[in-house]
């Protein structure tokens, strides 16, 4: 217990020191569920000298000193902090440079003028030099704003400012665009906030770039016009990757070579090129969305190419559904491979260079066996066999090859450093046994590679320049460049990001393949999993899903959850512009018009788009038609707007009705189930009542409105984490599906409808017609509501 007290302590502590700095609170709790950055953080606030606390913009600048600042230069990290604090360096611009400068560096030392030239420091941009700059740039595009007028993006401007004052206040230069843009365009009219039309593919960034600047208003322009801008170019690879400490006290400082970075530019030409490397072991979900903005996005952004890769070691767990699946998703995603691989392409290659690696002294054939591999690893002890000849090793690593050795009787183990701090360095197994057959390599192997001995290895193969991925591998860095330096082999730079946790659903393969298996879901496009094919299935575009992934941008805090709510706006803001209107009833009652004539039918015009009455479509309006149940009450109150006795309501497109009084409320035997509701129409519209409402009428007497299944979709489970409960599928929303099967539509809705199609049930949400559907009966999936209705912990 003692133990406990005090590390909570001490978290109090940080949090009140952080606090002091200036970081917002949320920030700070972030920050101290982190060992490492806590310990970086404390260790910048002492090394700044400003305990006792300084502004919120020296705060900020010192965190991100924390969790940007080089490895390989840390003897120069106190420097860069008083310059901070002395307001030498004092915005984000200067402080990358600086953070470049040192990483060029490393720990050698530097000329304070050759520094400070390299970060502006010294350099003071007036705000009558902004001012003139920012006229001169409106001046060389004055006709594109005039054009889009308050639709220009801002954004852009700022870039154009960006290179002409590179060390300018960025907020005198965002008040100055501000201020011209008003004298230049006068007042905002009513034209200038009306929505893009459709047909403009910029405004689905737009909306994603004011969402970036609500919620994080602090972040450097430029990173949100360009989130691929915090990478290095290819040829800047040749500095310190990582530090690995052996526990004897050595350090090993992994980096490329001048030979080796030549020959991997001479190769690629210079060229971006990253990886999407899933394992086909299942579906992809949407935190894999985010793995393909990042990989397939800065290759697109610079030019270059993305692998998709499958990672198909495990030949045991993987299937060929699963390897079509995830190449029908990426292109579903609008990304275009540059190569498809499988690591099974290179299994001779790794099988030569594992050989090369026992030849090196770095790798052994091991006789343990699982258990003992654990115990042993939990005591920091090396393996009976570690020291074992190498001939010894190569022999018996062949027989593993041709089948000589039982499966479970030997591993090819990397001798790397048991008693080290990083249990990611614990002699990682290399190779194990399996005699089962592989899907895409066959038969010839009945030895199959690890993913931490073959991942980096074929990122070199490949001569990826980017190896990107989520925060959980960061660990295994030590162990990425081990190998590659042990095998004297070209390293790529790897940058790991913060996985996208997104509330009410889980995310891990394992937990989603047995919400499949034992059909809690009904399979892995089922709509309420976040699988992109449930995704898709439910109506979300890949477009949505996209803007909502830059929306988040590519960070590195690990400790938030996304709300599905933030999904959900987008999704919604993009269906808005592209789905039309019609109107269904889902839980319909009876109404009947009695001053209409039995057999008239008339059609009324109704809009497809709300902005637009050149589209419209034709709905029967009769003497007989159908609202929605909840749109009727038999007792009236002022903060009510359906129909009840004594009250009007507007019928959408047609015309007023009015419900007498309680005597022309039919009635089922209990007296409160409404059967019919008696009403009149107001022929001359002399009535203007509050309330609108949806409702589907007879097409002809006595037949009955197109009958459609509807399903509603909600959230899977009731808690924002469920991945954090130990019983976690006690959880599950019980009522995240309900089908109501015979709802009413308006006739439009039999014709020419197909799969994948989507509409806008007016007042009801977005939806789109499922695979489900038949000749018979039409199936429709809600997407998602109108409003968000979660909102205040609702």
């Amino acid at each position: 217990m003692p133990a406990k007290d005090d590390s909570a302590s001490d978290k109090e502590k940080s949090l009140e020191l952080f606090l002091k700095v200036g970081l917002d609170e949320r920030t700070a709790k972030n920050t101290i569920a982190n060992q490492k950055v806590t310990a970086n953080l404390s260790a910048v606030i002492h090394e700044a000298a400003v305990t006792d606390g300084c502004s919120r913009r020296v705060g900020n600048l010192l965190y991100t000193v924390a969790t940007k600042f080089p490895a390989n230069a840390l003897v120069h990290r106190p420097v860069l902090t008083q310059y901070i604090v002395s307001s030498k360096i004092k915005i984000p611009a200067q402080l990358d440079a600086a953070l470049s400068f040192f990483a060029n560096t490393g720990p050698e030392n530097f000329k304070t003028s050759e520094f400070e030239q390299a970060c502006g420091v010294g350099v003071e941009v007036s705000e009558e030099e902004i001012k003139q700059s920012v006229n001169e740039v409106f001046e060389e595009i004055k006709s594109a704003i005039l054009e889009q007028r308050y639709k220009t993006n801002v954004g852009d401007l700022f870039a154009h400012l960006r290179k002409r004052h590179p060390w300018a206040d960025p907020k005198i230069v965002k008040a100055s665009i501000d201020t011209k843009l008003h004298e230049f365009l006068g007042e905002r009219t009513a034209a200038d906030d009306e929505k893009v039309p459709k047909k403009k593919k910029e405004k689905p960034a737009k909306v994603e770039e004011k969402a970036i600047a609500v919620s994080t208003p602090e972040q450097p322009a430029e990173e949100i016009l360009n989130p691929y801008a915090i990478f290095p170019q290819p040829e800047e690879n040749f500095k310190v990757h990582t530090s690995v400490f052996f526990s004897d006290g050595s350090i090993l400082r992994c980096c490329n070579s001048k030979e080796l970075l030549e020959k991997h530019l001479s190769v690629t030409g210079g060229r971006v090129l990253t990886r999407f490397p899933p394992e086909p072991n299942g579906y992809l979900h949407i935190g894999h969305a985010k793995a393909m903005f990042i990989d397939f996005g800065l290759a697109k952004d610079r030019g270059g190419g993305c692998y998709l890769r499958f990672d198909d070691t495990n030949p045991e767990a993987e299937k060929k559904e699963y390897i079509d699946h995830i190449q029908e998703i990426v292109n579903w995603m609008g990304w275009e491979p540059y190569k498809i691989t499988y690591t099974s392409d290179y299994f001779q290659d790794l099988y030569e260079l594992a050989v090369e690696l026992i030849r090196r002294g770095h790798a052994y054939v091991d006789h343990q066996t699982g258990d003992e591999i654990k115990e042993y690893r939990e005591k920091k002890m090396n393996s009976p066999w570690r020291d074992r000849p190498i001939k010894e090793s190569l022999k018996l690593f062949e027989d593993m090859r041709r089948g000589l050795i039982e499966e479970g009787k030997a591993t090819l183990r990397m001798k790397q450093d048991m008693r080290s701090d990083n249990f990611n360095m614990y002699d990682l197994i290399a190779y194990r046994i399996k005699f089962t057959p592989h899907p895409h390599a066959g038969d010839n192997w009945c030895i199959y590679p690890s993913y931490d001995y073959a991942h980096c290895i074929v990122d070199s193969l490949e001569n990826i320049s980017h190896s990107l991925c989520t925060l959980e591998f960061e660990t295994r860095r030590a162990s990425y460049y081990w190998l590659l330096h042990s095998l004297g082999l070209y390293q790529p730079h790897v940058w790991e990001y913060s996985r996208l946790n997104v509330s009410n659903t889980v995310m891990s393969k394992r937990k989603l393949n047995r919400l499949v298996t034992e059909n809690w879901v009904d399979g892995w496009d089922d709509p309420r999993l976040m699988t992109l094919a449930g995704l898709r299935r439910r109506g979300v575009t890949s477009s949505a899903i996209n803007t909502f992934v830059r929306g988040i941008g590519i960070t590195r805090s690990d400790c938030s959850m996304i709300h599905l709510s933030r999904l959900e706006y987008h999704i919604r803001e993009e269906l808005n512009k592209t789905a039309p209107r019609t109107m269904v009833v889902l839980d319909p009652v009876k109404v009947v018009i009695t001053n209409w004539k039995d057999d008239l039918i008339k059609d009324c015009e109704a809009r497809k788009w709300p902005d637009s009455e050149a589209e419209s479509y034709k709905v029967p309006f009769s003497k007989v038609l159908y609202i929605e149940r909840s749109d009727f009450r038999l007792k009236d109150s002022k903060d009510y707007f359906g129909l009840a006795p004594g009250k009007s309501a507007l019928l959408r497109y047609a015309c007023p009705i009015r419900c007498v009084d309680a005597k022309d409320v039919v009635l089922a035997e209990d007296n409160e189930t409404v059967l019919e509701i008696w009403v009149e129409y107001d022929p001359e519209k002399k009535t203007k009542p509050k309330g609108v409402l949806h409702w589907v009428a007879e097409p002809s007497p006595g037949i009955d409105p197109l009958k459609v299944e509807v399903r509603l979709f909600d959230r899977l489970f009731n808690s924002e984490n469920p991945a954090e409960l130990d019983d976690w599928l006690s959880d599950l929303n019980g009522k995240s599906k309900v089908v109501i099967p015979n709802a009413f539509a308006v006739p439009p809705l039999e014709k020419g409808v197909g799969v994948g199609d989507k509409f806008q049930f007016e007042r009801l949400g977005y939806f789109v017609v499922d695979k489900d559907s038949t000749p018979e009966k039409i199936v429709f999936n809600r997407t998602v509501t109108l409003r968000d209705s979660y909102k205040s912990g609702k």
